[in-house]
C-alpha cells in the first residue's frame, strides 16, 4: 500500500535516540489510521545507530533503512531520504531526540489546509545552551533579510510539505537550514507553526561553531547567487 505521508529521519551516531524517537513517531502517525512510512537514513554512522535502526525495523513493519556507506552529511542524508519518501507528504525531524512527534499533526493539517505548500516548525522556547540560542538568533535574522524565505527558524527541521516541493531541492552546503528558501524560490508557499523542543538526552550535537556561523555564511552568498541569476531578466 503505497504510503500517505513518509517521515524522513537522517540519522549519524545517534544511538540510544532512535527507538525512543521512532516509538513516538509511530504512536503519532499510527493515530491518522492512514497508510505511512518511516525511512531512517543512516549516513555512515560508525556507532550502534546500524543496530538500532535495525532493531526499529525488526519492530515495526512502517520502517525501513536507507543506508549511505560513508557519512555524506545531513543536506545530502536528507536528500537521500526525501527522493527514497513515496509518500504524498513527506515530513522531516532530526534524529537527536529534540523534535517532537506530537508536533507533526499540525504541521501537515496546514498544508492540508491548502494554505502553504511547505510547513516548516518554530522552536519558540528552545532547549538549547545560550550562546547557541543567540547564534541562532541572529543567523535566523540576516538569512531571513538576505534570502526573504518568511519564516523565523530556518533550521528547525520539523517540517511538512507536499510531494512536489522536494523538486526543488538540490545537493548544496547545509541544505538542510536552506529548504524555506529554496521552496519559495521554487515559487511555492511556506508557513510556520510553533512546535516544542526537547534538550538533547544522548550523544553529541553534530554543529561546532564553524557550522552554525561562517559554513552557513558562505552556503547562503552561494544561494543568493544561484537565486539571483534565476531571476535575472
Amino acid at each position: 500500500m503505497t504510503p500517505a505521508l513518509s517521515l524522513v529521519i537522517p540519522l549519524y551516531n545517534e544511538a540510544g535516540n532512535i527507538l525512543p524517537l521512532v516509538e513516538r513517531a509511530v504512536e503519532v502517525l499510527g493515530a491518522s489510521g492512514r497508510p505511512y512510512e518511516v525511512i531512517l537514513v543512516n549516513d555512515g554512522s560508525t556507532d550502534g545507530t546500524g543496530a538500532e535502526i535495525g532493531a526499529a525495523a525488526a519492530r515495526w513493519p512502517q520502517v525501513r533503512e536507507l543506508r549511505l556507506e560513508q557519512n555524506s552529511g545531513q543536506a545530502r542524508a536528507l536528500l537521500a531520504g526525501l527522493r527514497e519518501a513515496r509518500g504524498e507528504f513527506l515530513a522531516t525531524m532530526d534524529g537527536d531526540g529534540q523534535n517532537d512527534p506530537a508536533d507533526l499533526p499540525q504541521l501537515l493539517a496546514l498544508v492540508e489546509g491548502g494554505t502553504v505548500d511547505l510547513a516548516c516548525g518554530w522552536r519558540v522556547d528552545r532547549h538549547d545552551s545560550r550562546l547557541r540560542r543567540i547564534m541562532s538568533r541572529v543567523a535566523n535574522a540576516v538569512r531571513s533579510r538576505f534570502l526573504g524565505d518568511g519564516v523565523h527558524d530556518s533550521g528547525c527541521q520539523l517540517r511538512v510539505m507536499r510531494r512536489a516541493v522536494r523538486d526543488a531541492f538540490y545537493p548544496m552546503e547545509l541544505m538542510q537550514s536552506f529548504v524555506p528558501a529554496l521552496a519559495v524560490a521554487g515559487g511555492f508557499r511556506v508557513g510556520e507553526r510553533p512546535v516544542r523542543h526537547h534538550a538533547r538526552l544522548q550523544g553529541e550535537s553534530k554543529y561546532g561553531l564553524g557550522r552554525l556561523w561562517w559554513r552557513p555564511a558562505v552556503a547562503m552568498l552561494g544561494l543568493r547567487w544561484r537565486m539571483w541569476r534565476k531571476v535575472r531578466p
